[in-house]
């Protein structure tokens, strides 16, 4: 249920504002017969280019996605990969504003995918809205500035995926600590309320609290009463796949 809007206006029913959509589905859609250049020919025309100015369009959108090289292969000789790229041209052929991508990095080698993530971000910074879907966390945690998780047809949680970690109250936090005296602050800690426990393992000091800005605060006036050098404060549960465990566990999302 619900509603979408796209720069103010409802997408019912609004064919003209496709033409400011850029769509890369997950599925194939390459008839493995047209070469990539006839593909991203043809989506241009399909978006009301004309002739003259798909082609030279098309050729813009290959060479952005590194393509052009082989523009004059069938598709159907493409990897997987290769594909994608293509997908990503024809999406970007008559320059959208807003970007829908569902699962860009399938089949992308780690070369290709460190290029996508450059060329996403470089779109971003020049103004486009960018949306995409993923199951690799680690790519959207290095990507995305505002992440929507999805849970069983609800909506479990929306904005920044550090802030939503430290709203978590329900959650203790824990931090490594690597200090010049690593037994002596976990003395200093340990007597405070806001501290839930405090562990020496493998070298370095591991603190759990409720309150990560009680924490944040108390670790360096802890280590300055004792005389301590902070070395290090490391979060362990705050990446977006501890966040994501944490919303889909029953009773986690909000």
């Amino acid at each position: 249920s619900g509603h979408a809007t796209v720069g103010g206006r409802p997408t019912w029913r609004d064919p003209e504002l496709y033409r400011r959509l850029g769509l890369v589905p997950e599925r194939e859609a390459i008839p493995g017969y047209l070469t990539g250049e006839q593909f991203v020919v043809l989506r241009a025309r399909l978006e009301g280019l004309d002739a003259r100015t798909a082609r030279s369009a098309a050729q813009r959108s290959l060479e952005t996605v590194e393509l052009w090289d082989v523009a004059r292969r069938a598709t159907g000789t493409y990897s997987k990969g290769m594909r994608q790229r293509a997908k990503l041209a024809a999406a970007l052929v008559h320059d959208p504003q807003v970007l829908l991508l569902d699962e860009p990095f399938n089949g992308l080698d780690p070369r290709q995918r460190l290029h996508m993530i450059g060329l996403l971000r470089r779109m971003a910074a020049e103004g486009r809205t960018i949306l995409f879907s993923s199951h690799i966390l680690e790519e959207v945690e290095r990507l995305a500035e505002r992440i929507l998780v999805i849970y069983a047809g609800r909506l479990a949680a929306a904005g920044d995926y550090r802030q939503i970690r430290r709203l978590m109250t329900d959650r203790p936090h824990t931090v490594i600590v690597r200090s010049s005296d690593d037994r002596r602050l976990a003395g200093s800690l340990i007597v405070d309320p806001a501290i839930l426990g405090t562990e020496l393992v493998d070298g370095h000091l591991r603190v759990r609290a409720a309150d990560y800005g009680a924490l944040a605060r108390l670790l360096p006036r802890a280590a300055r009463a004792v005389d301590v050098s902070l070395h290090e404060i490391r979060p362990t549960d705050e990446s977006l796949e501890s966040v994501f465990a944490y919303l889909v566990q029953p009773g986690g999302a909000r």
